[in-house]
């Protein structure tokens, strides 16, 4: 048996293709508003909080009463290019290979629950994962309470509970409940501030996690 036999993905990032998407949301809201213009870096960093929490950071000037409407032009620029989002090559099957190991996987994400079910229904992936935890029913990433419900929920313990994720708010998460995590750097941050959290390793494609993971059964055979 894997050693981890919960294994929580993030998804913006980490199984989807969509750090991109979610900048120019960012950079068009913020323009929208008449708020300054974040560059990429400071765009892709608050990638995994939730979108209340990212707005805040982004436009820490926008009135409190104005982050709904600004929220509202966010999601309209951000699904005005939902076509452009798209699966990591290899997450199929690094899916497949998981479950066909007996592995429990799970869901913790920046997303709202709406979005995250939309997404999950478009490339057919609802039956793939057992749990899901969104950032409208948790606090914010990186605060550990997504992940503490699904280990109550799955029945797992955190020594058996893997994060992965491209974003310092998800190993801090990880951090924070206890569990393990890896890091991708192919998503929003960059592999120095993932490898700086101690991740078990910091990988930098889809293969290269599908890799990890056939080196851990082989480890423990």
């Amino acid at each position: 048996m894997p050693k981890f036999d919960l294994i929580v993905f993030d998804w913006d990032g980490t199984l989807m293709d969509s750090a991109a998407t979610i900048v120019h949301a960012i950079q068009s809201a913020s323009r929208d508003l008449g708020q300054p213009v974040p560059d990429d870096a400071t765009a892709r960093h608050v990638i995994g909080l939730g979108l209340e929490d990212a707005l805040r950071h982004v436009a820490p000037n926008l009135p409190a009463t104005q982050y709904p409407e600004m929220a509202e032009r966010y999601r309209h620029h951000y699904f005005s290019r939902s076509h452009e989002l798209f699966l990591f090559e290899g997450v199929r099957e690094l899916l497949i290979e998981l479950a066909e190991q007996g592995v429990t996987l799970a869901v913790a994400t920046g997303k709202s629950q709406q979005g995250l079910d939309r997404a999950l229904d478009h490339f057919g992936l609802r039956p793939s994962f057992q749990a899901l935890r969104c950032a409208d029913q948790c606090p914010s990433k990186p605060h550990p309470q997504m992940l503490f419900e699904l280990m109550e929920e799955l029945g797992r313990q955190p020594e058996h509970t893997l994060m992965i994720g491209d974003t310092t708010h998800d190993l801090q998460m990880a951090q924070n409940a206890g569990t393990a995590s890896v890091g991708v750097s192919y998503g929003a941050h960059p592999a120095a501030s993932l490898r700086a959290l101690a991740p078990l390793v910091c990988v930098d494609s889809v293969a290269a996690l599908r890799q990890f993971f056939r080196s851990q059964v082989s480890d423990d055979r």
